[in-house]
């Protein structure tokens, strides 16, 4: 059994093409020996978004803090809050932003291990 706390996680910029202050943290992931899946949980800074995009498997989301918005792949924005959670699925396009002017709008991520 693994327990580790957020707290003690690097927290580290995403720098990739598409992305605005965006911060990552991986909490649980095949380095830790999960079989099956990585947490991963992102942070975005007030303005902040991922990039808009799709891969070939499904990832769940919970928001742990604060409120933004999911973008969908026919460009709708869909407000998400604290306590919320996302199924994005196989294929479908879709983009995190914070629209708000609060910083913490921050989400868990579970993907595949091989996809971390």
């Amino acid at each position: 059994m693994i327990i580790t706390s957020l707290d003690g996680v690097e927290k580290v910029k995403v720098e990739m093409h598409g992305v605005k202050d965006a911060y990552k943290q991986v909490p649980l992931s095949k380095k830790d020996g999960a079989p099956n899946f990585s947490f991963r949980v992102f942070s975005l800074e007030p303005g902040g978004h991922t990039p808009f995009h799709d891969h070939p498997f499904e990832h769940l989301n919970y928001v742990i803090k604060g409120k933004g918005m999911v973008v969908r792949d026919d460009s709708t924005e869909v407000p998400v809050k604290q306590g919320d959670f996302v199924m994005v699925l196989p294929g479908e396009r879709h983009q995190y932003r914070n629209t708000s002017d609060e910083e913490g709008f921050q989400f868990i991520c579970a993907v595949p291990v091989e996809y971390e």
